[in-house]
């Protein structure tokens, strides 16, 4: 038996949604970070300056990016039955 032949990747569209949610995850690990970083007084440039509270909406929203975002988009698009 002879091998399939290879898939290209640049048409696959499986490859890109999956490298899509990986970085809608690493955005909202990112956003945890600065988050953290804020409402440790410890933000990169003029972020130092907000107050705590803007830090902690920063890992919230990241936490929410990093877990529920990624199944939000799976689902749209998931093929129909």
């Amino acid at each position: 038996m002879s091998d399939p032949a290879p898939r290209d990747p640049a048409q696959d569209p499986a490859m890109g949604r999956y490298f899509a949610l990986q970085v809608v995850r690493l955005s909202g690990a990112l956003l945890v970070l600065l988050g953290v970083l804020v409402q440790a007084g410890k933000g990169p440039g003029p972020l130092a300056a907000l107050p705590p509270i803007a830090g902690i909406v920063l890992a919230l929203v990241g936490l929410w990016d990093f877990f529920f975002l990624p199944r939000i988009v799976a689902r749209r698009w998931r093929t129909p039955e």
